[in-house]
């Protein structure tokens, strides 16, 4: 395991609970926050794709942001996700982030547009880092093919990494490709480059291989039990604690795991609003959420007590 990574071990990529009329419920998420954080999380995701980013203006993202930490959770502890396909926005939020004292920021590629080459990519990333024009906030680079459809190829993360060292820190690979993850590990972990695994099924092997941990959808749900991974991965108990991650990271896909993690934090809670989604997300049904519970209580896990 990486020593000394800004968020290494276990990040949620946490919820975004809404009111009715679909507006965030930052109280709610304070509390569903700080219930991560006293079980296990390290770390918060916040505003990525678990959380519905792209389904929030920028001054909502803002909003959120700043209410989280007026609120009281640890700045530190908040890797927001400030990726846009415009680089305006990119640099405004990553702003705010920063001014609201987070260490580190999880950008998605300019996404709308495909088949983009690596040139275009560097020239991108290239202005946001100048226009911020600090190295007081880290990037992290979000690596979802799957949904983005714009990678970084290990030519282009190297070029950023020599062009900006103290600023470009980490990746999150959520593309659910052990070889991709080492490859990067191998190329740029000993120069203090973090990876993170999107994928809860290849955490022990990330520890193990000299990465920084995960920063995965199930740790709303699996937290616990990830933090004893990362307490026992040199022991022969890490295996059975990282069988209920891969068991309950299967549970939660079943269906689209959005709607999945929502339904398990409402029936956990006993609030219905937790499966409040914005479209084009749309909440399970009760066949579906019986379905997934009964998946779910099979996995081994055990939720700590609601907040």
């Amino acid at each position: 395991m990486m020593k000394n990574a800004l968020f290494g071990g276990v990040n949620a990529a946490i919820l975004t609970p809404q009111k009715d009329d679909l507006s965030p419920n930052i109280p709610m998420l304070v509390r569903h926050a700080q219930w991560l954080l006293a079980n296990g999380c390290d770390g918060l995701g916040l505003l990525g794709t678990t959380g519905e980013a792209n389904s929030f203006s920028l001054s909502e993202r803002t909003a959120i942001i700043e209410g989280v930490v007026a609120a009281g959770v640890p700045a530190a502890k908040l890797m927001p996700g400030t990726g846009a396909c415009a680089i305006t926005d990119a640099v405004d939020l990553t702003r705010k982030a920063a001014e609201a004292g987070c260490r580190g920021v999880l950008m998605l590629p300019p996404f709308y547009y495909k088949g983009v080459s690596d040139d275009g990519l560097f020239a991108f990333f290239s202005e946001v880092v100048q226009r911020l024009g600090t190295d007081k906030t880290k990037i992290y680079l979000y690596h979802f093919p799957q949904q983005s459809a714009v990678p970084f190829s290990l030519a282009l993360i190297e070029r950023l990494l020599k062009a900006y060292p103290t600023v470009i820190k980490g990746v999150k690979d959520s593309s659910a490709q052990w070889a991709n993850m080492k490859a990067m590990i191998d190329a740029f972990a000993r120069d203090g480059f973090e990876v993170y695994s999107g994928s809860d099924e290849f955490v022990l092997d990330i520890l193990k291989s000299g990465g920084a941990g995960c920063i995965t959808a199930a740790s709303n749900i699996n937290s616990s039990v990830g933090a004893k991974v990362v307490q026992t991965w040199t022991t022969p108990e890490a295996e059975g604690w990282q069988k209920i991650l891969t068991a309950t990271r299967k549970a939660t896909t079943i269906f689209p795991p959005i709607s999945c993690l929502k339904a398990i934090m409402a029936h956990h809670t006993g609030t219905p609003s937790w499966t409040n989604l914005r479209p084009p997300h749309t909440r399970l049904s009760a066949e579906q959420t019986q379905k997934l519970l009964a998946a779910l209580g099979e996995t081994g896990l055990t939720l700590p007590k609601a907040a």
